[in-house]
């Protein structure tokens, strides 16, 4: 199936295609308080019927799945195509030069909630079947979409619903398009996701403040407590030191291993651009050796006590920390959260620990037969190869696909990396948003080549 009509029909129905976008994008679904969700789960159920795809709305205890099936192809690969029609919400609203729900181009970038996270990487996508039928009728492959409406919130019920409906999800990889191209500018062809734990510590001293000069010393103060027992979950040479934290973090392959030194990185430049005077311990550790194979421990947040102008000498009666932990290898969410609570039992009985949400990593080998043909459909695309990542340093809920499914999954990111996705002023470049369906389409192309 020649390429060149399609790239050709795409230009030509550029402005229409952005004009469509801008409608979506316009309309608000913000998973963590329900404004729009279902009016834009609606939305796209109708699309893909009006597409012949055999589409409908799935319920769960949260906000429902897309789910549609389109099957031409039968001695062909069926492709699973994810995304997620929630966004992030749009506060600080007076950090935005315009409003978020008012979408408005600037310097060839579609500013906008959502535009990049993940609206407009998925709009590409579903163009890029459209765009396919429209000039031949039938699609090149079998395509499933499954559209998630609480990737934003943490993804609490997928894992269920991929259990649940695992006969209707049966197909023979997924391709993903969320994320950052490369900062050079570069596409991406992902092979996996680090995981997430998230949790919260929590201390308590006395039922109130307390004056610290009548009473330092003598009452606990719980912001003491916090410090001392996170004091012993990292040290100075950046090592977390819970107890069996490493048992599973595994060995990267030698794939893996070439194919992160072959990346590109200016690492002074990021610096510079950061403000930073060194990178965080341990100093000899590479960059994307950090960001795609190693775990991490961060504060996110310690509060407590007198936070106002000039001071205020009281010993706070309570005090929490919030933190997060990145999973690689074949750590998984129940290991270490029962290793943090360990760790928490030992070195702090008193101090509460909280569970928060939480998804496994997830790694597609980098031989798969399927990356020579999503390589070749990318390069075809976008006129130059793209960078190959083993495994991306945020998460998402692959390891449904991967661990569950058992299907190899790739993340193919469309937009920018500036994109500021969950922050003020959201944006897209419209190039690579014409670029990104153009590349949807490709890789179902090359893929549907392959017989199954």
């Amino acid at each position: 199936m020649p390429l060149t009509p399609l790239y050709t029909y795409v230009d030509q129905n550029r402005e229409t295609f952005i004009n469509r976008l801008i409608d979506y994008v316009r309309r608000p679904s913000i998973s963590a308080y329900g404004e729009g969700m279902g009016e834009v789960a609606d939305y796209l159920v109708t699309w893909l019927n009006e597409m012949k795809f055999n589409a409908r709305l799935v319920p769960t205890k949260g906000w429902p799945m897309v789910l549609g099936r389109r099957s031409d192809a039968p001695n062909a690969p069926t492709v699973l195509l994810y995304g997620h029609y929630d966004v992030q919400p749009p506060d600080p609203l007076d950090k935005w030069i315009t409003p978020p729900f008012e979408p408005t181009i600037r310097e060839g970038r579609l500013y906008a909630r959502g535009v990049g996270d993940n609206k407009g990487q998925h709009f590409a996508q579903l163009l890029a079947v459209e765009s396919l039928l429209k000039l031949n009728n039938t699609l090149p492959c079998n395509v499933i979409v499954l559209l998630e409406g609480e990737e934003e919130i943490g993804s609490p019920r997928i894992a269920d619903f991929v259990r649940d409906y695992k006969d209707e999800l049966q197909a023979d990889l997924v391709i993903i398009s969320d994320g950052p191209v490369d900062t050079s500018g570069r596409s991406r062809l992902e092979f996996g996701v680090r995981g997430i734990v998230t949790f919260e510590l929590k201390a308590r001293g006395a039922n109130q403040d307390l004056h610290s000069g009548n009473w330092g010393g003598v009452a606990p103060n719980p912001i003491w407590t916090l410090v001392h027992l996170l004091a012993t979950m990292k040290n100075g040479e950046g090592e977390i030191t819970i107890d069996g934290f490493y048992e599973n973090v595994g060995v990267p392959t030698e794939l893996e291993k070439a194919a992160l030194k072959n990346l590109p990185v200016d690492v002074e430049s990021i610096k510079r651009d950061l403000d930073l005077k060194e990178f965080d311990q341990p100093l000899t550790r590479g960059f994307f050796d950090r960001l795609s194979l190693q775990p991490t421990l961060t504060i996110n947040g310690f509060h407590g006590g007198y936070g106002g102008p000039g001071s205020k000498t009281v010993l706070p009666h309570e005090a929490f920390v919030k933190c997060d932990i990145r999973l690689v290898g074949e750590q998984t969410v129940e290991e270490i959260f029962g290793k943090v609570e360990a760790h928490v039992k030992k070195h702090a009985p008193n101090v509460e620990f909280i569970r928060g949400g939480g998804m496994d990593p997830s790694r597609t080998p980098l031989d798969s037969k399927y990356t020579d043909p999503l390589f070749k459909a990318i390069t075809h695309a976008q006129g130059e190869e793209p960078l190959i990542f083993p495994a991306m340093g945020g998460s998402l809920p692959n390891y449904v696909f991967t661990k569950t499914l058992g299907l190899h999954t790739f993340v193919v990111p469309y937009a920018n990396h500036d994109e500021s996705n969950h922050a003020p002023n959201e944006n897209m470049e419209l190039d690579r948003f014409i670029k990104g369906i153009k590349t949807g389409a490709a890789m179902l192309t090359y893929v549907g080549e392959m017989k199954k």
